[in-house]
This record gives structure tokens, sequence and C-alpha cells, in this order.
């Protein structure tokens, strides 16, 4: 099997999403992701109004058409999303956990003896 140049590429391109996606949960994060977002949509204008771009960096790279060339950048687009998406979720969940936690510690109170029953008295240490 023959590995093109932008195979090799986009597997990079995978792979070090990948692994910043899953690794940072900050403010940067969120930028770099607002920044691909604001990349995306001026790629997508671009294609829009250029079409026959793509057909020319499909050539540059070793892929045949430019339509698989978009293809495989809507791939990588969609595993961002899709990572991020199930970050996101998996921290709402922890949240919602903790918080549910906390509300029922809140609401349970201190214990409350039970009426008929009586307590048992501690019995004094009778050590020798």
């Amino acid at each position: 099997m023959k590995i093109v140049l932008i195979q090799l590429l986009l597997i990079v391109v995978v792979i070090i999403t990948a692994v910043r996606l899953l690794r940072g949960r900050g403010a940067r994060t969120q930028a770099a992701r607002r920044l691909g977002l604001m990349l995306f949509a001026a790629l997508a204008v671009w294609s829009i109004l250029f079409p026959s771009v793509w057909n020319q960096i499909a050539r540059m790279v070793g892929v045949g058409r430019g339509t698989d060339m978009v293809l495989y950048a809507l791939v990588v687009a969609f595993l961002s999303f899709t990572l991020t998406t199930y970050l996101r979720f998996r921290e709402f969940e922890n949240r919602y956990t903790k918080l549910a936690r906390r509300l029922a510690l809140d609401e349970a109170g201190p214990p409350q003896p039970t009426a008929g029953v009586p307590r048992q008295q501690e019995q004094p240490y009778a050590g020798s």
C-alpha cells in the first residue's frame, strides 16, 4: 500500500486534533475552536466562490479530485466536532452528578432518631 502525502498529512492532523481536544479544556482551547470554526467558515465561502481551486490543491497534494479533498477536510472537521461535543457532555454529566449529590446531602439534613426505639448509650471503656 502506497501512502500519499495527503494521507500522511490527514492522519497527522486527525491525531493532533484528537490529542489537543482531549487534553485542553480551558479558555485557550475554546479560543482555538472558535478560530477553527472561523477558518472553516472562510474556507466554505472561498469554496463556493472559487470551486476550481480545490482541484488545483488536490492535484498538488496527490488527491485525484477536489471533491475528495473537501471530503477529507469535512472528515477532520466532523471528528473535531464529535470530540468537542463528547467532552462537553462528559463535563456536564460530572457537574450534574456533583450537583445532585450536593442537593441530596443538603436536603437530607442531620440524621433523626426513630421514635419508640431507645438509643444505645455508649459504654465506658473497661480496660485493664
